[in-house]
This record gives structure tokens, sequence and C-alpha cells, in this order.
């Protein structure tokens, strides 16, 4: 028997011994006799154990043996097997010491008694639904939260292996362009990867931390850049010690440099962040050169993982925008930070 289930037994145990005691109290104050409050509290018990039977046999045992199992039709002739046989003591006596010619006021009595005992069957079924109602949504918002659990941490794994191998790509590009510049970005690269690993295990990490992350990851994407290519961040956040999820914003900045950025053209990327109280504003701006339809800004395992990511942790308190205008793409993303 669980801790809850003890509670309620307590409680309907309370409930019983309040309602015996009730009259024998009555009883002795009015006349001040030990002897008539156990009469009171006799007659009482007589007259109402029946009601008891029927409401814990229902609540004890025919619910959980038969409603709960969906065997109604049992559940329903069993429920008037129990009245009957709670009631058949008074039925005797009263049938048995009344004057023939009333005891039709018998039979009136019974079936007041027979509804009355259903109405008490029907209230120990609704209290026992109501608490299995109440057990299985409990169930099933754990088993929703383990569920959540598992899709994050698989949302997490494909994160870093996916992040980790296109710096991987940009370090390999750039050790033949500048490999005073690679031998750099390796060091900064080791401090990144010591974030994904150790800090972006936390639910939370503070602005800050994440803006250094940010900082660096796109001055390692920057190494890469040609000189035809413009990047401009810009980071005012007022409370850099407010709480977000890690690692939140990295697919939006890799998509930004992987189709954002020609060899051979003018290109862009610009990204912004600030802050209205605890909403936070990502904005991430870049020209938009696809490869393909199927290879434009927007599109890919990295940004589908965010959106995702988005729904299951911020659920409410958040708001995706993007744009697609002429040869700009376009995203902003605003998130409450928990207080």
């Amino acid at each position: 028997m669980t801790k809850k289930d003890k509670i309620v037994l307590f409680t309907q145990v309370g409930l019983v011994a309040a309602l015996l005691l009730i009259p024998g109290v009555i009883g002795f104050s009015l006349k001040y006799d030990i002897k008539a409050a156990c009469n009171s509290t006799f007659r009482t018990l007589t007259a109402i154990y029946p009601f008891f039977i029927v409401y814990f046999t229902n609540f004890y045992v025919l619910c959980p043996k038969l409603l709960e199992r969906k065997r109604y039709g049992l559940f329903l002739v069993a429920n008037i097997g129990v009245i009957a046989l709670a009631n058949v003591q008074i039925f005797f006596t009263d049938f048995s010491n009344v004057d023939e010619k009333y005891r039709w006021g018998i039979w009136i009595g019974i079936a007041f008694f027979f509804v009355f005992n259903l109405c008490i069957a029907a209230l120990a079924t609704g209290i026992r639904s109501i608490m299995r109602i109440n057990e299985m949504k409990k169930k099933l918002k754990e088993e929703q939260q383990k569920n959540t659990e598992a899709e994050l941490s698989w949302l997490k794994n494909q994160l870093n292996p996916h992040f980790l191998f296109n710096t991987l790509n940009n370090i390999s590009g750039l050790i033949q362009i500048n490999p005073d510049a690679a031998q750099d970005s390796i060091a900064k690269l080791s401090d990144l990867l010591r974030y994904t690993l150790y800090e972006s295990n936390r639910k939370y990490v503070s602005v800050r931390e994440e803006i250094e992350f940010m900082q660096n990851y796109i001055d390692l994407m920057k190494l890469r850049c040609g000189p035809n290519t413009t990047v401009e961040t810009s980071f005012h956040v007022q409370d850099t010690s407010m709480q977000m999820v890690p690692l939140l914003f990295v697919s939006l900045i890799e998509n930004a440099f992987k189709h954002g950025v020609s060899s051979n053209k003018p290109s862009f990327v610009r990204i912004r962040m600030s802050n209205k109280g605890r909403e936070l504003i990502f904005t991430c701006q870049n020209s938009n050169y696809p490869k393909d339809d199927k290879n434009r800004s927007g599109s890919g395992i990295g940004i589908e993982n965010m959106k995702r990511r988005l729904e299951l942790l911020y659920k409410d308190s958040y708001n995706f925008k993007q744009t697609l205008e002429k040869e700009i793409y376009q995203i902003q993303i605003y998130i409450t930070c928990p207080s």
C-alpha cells in the first residue's frame, strides 16, 4: 500500500468514526448519560453500517477487480448482491415487526434504502475513478517526461558530432590556405569541444557563457571566409547571467556560413543578440547562395533539430520567424529565459 493509499484509507476511517461519534456526543450532551450515548451510537451504527459495507466493498474490491477490468455486467450484478446482503438484517427485522397492513410502507423504505445504497456505490465508484484518472495522468506525464528527455538526449548526441564534423572540415580547408591560422583554430576548437562535452550536459547555461562560445565559433568560421565576405556580430544583452539552453543557436550560425558565403560573390553574415527584460532575441541574417533547391538556407538536419529542441524545451515560451527575400535570408528567435 502506497503512502497515498494509506492517506485515503485513514481519511475514510476518520470520517466513519466521526459519523459514529457525533450521535453519541449529542446524546451525552443532552442527558449527560453514558448509556444513552452508547445507545445512540449503536443505533446509528445499526442504521448506517450497510452504507459503509457498500462503500468500502465498491472502493477496494468491486472497482479494482471488476470495473477497472471492464467487466461492467458483473460489476452491476455484484453491486446489487452486496446491497442486498448488507441490508438483509434490516429488511427481515423491520418486516417481521410490522403489522401486515402497514408492510407496504416497508417496501417503500426498502426501495429508498436500495436507491440510497446505489448512490453510495456511485460515490465510491466516482472517487475511485477520479483517483485512478489522476494516477494515470501522473504516469502519462512521467512517461512523456522520460520520452522528452530521451529525445533531447538524442538530438544533443546528433548535434555534437554534426558540429565537430563541420568544424573539422573548416580546419581541414584552412590548413592548405593558412597553416598558422589553422594552428590557432585548433586551440579554439579545443575550447569549443570542452564546452560541448561538459557544459552542454547542463540543462541551462548563462547567456554570457553561450555568447562566449558563439563568438569563438564565429571566429573559427571566419578564418575560412575570403575577403569578399563581411561578418558582423553584435551581442548586447543587459543581463548576461540569465539562463538559456546551451548550443541552441549553433545550427543557425553554421547554416548562415554554409549557405550565406560564396567563394566568388559578395557575401555577408550578420548575427545579433539582444534582450527585452527576460526575453532573449537572436537574429541571424545572411546572403543566400543555394547550390540547388534542396540545399538552401533554412534546410538541413541542424535546423530541424533546433526547432524540435525549441518545441520540447521552451514550449509556449518561444517564437520562431524565418524570411527569405530576394537573396537575403533571416531567422529571428524569441525565447523567454527562466526566472
